[in-house]
């Protein structure tokens, strides 16, 4: 990453956008010693330190109390993956039972998790691009391996949730069905913005596009997911799990994409 891309990250800085753990020191918080605590986003490791510490000092506006079954690796893997996926499908994309949603680029931390949530709404059809991992997406209505073209080969997708990104927008926008609604979230594809965007000419007649912007959770949403994980007693698919004198370890499996699933690190 360059100065360009990171001149809003306060350097030297801890980084870490997000953690699970329990309130060691409450201050004036209104939270409890103890406490089962996620907390994610706002600034956590870039504009001030963030979870790669023993302790971790963060502003409670961003510090929410959780009530879950789930063990604390459970627990992980939910703050910042479940909270973009929970904001793609509802807030974005309000996912109803009656839709049949296409998730492209499902063979990510966040497709799996948009798929667990998503198979408990509705039908879901799933794309990889590599055929060695249809087996990781083999719980969906319909797994396809994608070649670059979608459009005029999937007829009944009524929503999408682009995680490839601006590289393959342009055909998913053409993948769905008149009425539709593509939520571009991730950006796997490795390209990051439209130059020359005419949304006239990019946009299909009677197609919806949006994306989610994700720095703003809340307790409200932070209580609804993991009521939703509890309810339909779902287990957030894990990849690996590390211990942090091994973070580094997790750190270049992740970035050489040697993990499928979502990377855990437990102190």
């Amino acid at each position: 990453m360059n100065e360009i891309q990171a001149d809003y990250i306060n350097k030297p800085i801890i980084p870490g956008i997000k953690c699970v753990g329990e309130i060691a020191n409450s201050s004036d918080s209104g939270f409890s010693v103890g406490q089962k605590i996620v907390a994610l986003m706002g600034g956590m490791g870039r504009s001030f330190n963030g979870s790669y510490a023993e302790y971790a000092l963060l502003p409670t506006h961003h510090v929410f109390a959780v009530n879950t079954h789930l063990n604390w690796v459970g627990m992980a893997a939910v703050p910042e993956t479940w909270f973009t996926a929970w904001g793609s499908l509802f807030e974005c994309l309000q996912l109803k039972k009656e839709d049949i949603l296409l998730i492209r680029g499902a063979t990510c931390a966040l497709g799996y998790a948009s798929i667990q949530i998503a198979k408990m709404v509705g039908w879901v059809i799933a794309t990889t691009h590599r055929e060695s991992k249809l087996l990781l997406i083999s719980n969906t209505d319909a797994a396809i391996i994608d070649d670059g073209q979608l459009s005029g080969k999937i007829h009944v997708a009524t929503k999408a949730l682009e995680l490839v990104g601006v590289k393959t927008l342009s055909d998913t926008l053409n993948a769905v069905e008149k009425g539709g609604i593509v939520c571009n979230t991730g950006v796997l594809g490795n390209v990051y913005a439209l130059n020359h965007f005419d949304p006239i000419k990019f946009i299909p007649n009677g197609v919806y596009l949006i994306g989610f912007f994700l720095n703003d959770p809340t307790q409200t949403v932070m209580n609804e997911i993991f009521s939703f994980i509890d309810t339909h007693k779902i287990t957030p698919f894990i990849g690996a799990e590390y211990n942090f004198s091994d973070i580094s370890t997790a750190l270049y499996d992740l970035d050489h994409h040697r993990v499928d699933g979502k990377i855990v690190v437990t102190i």
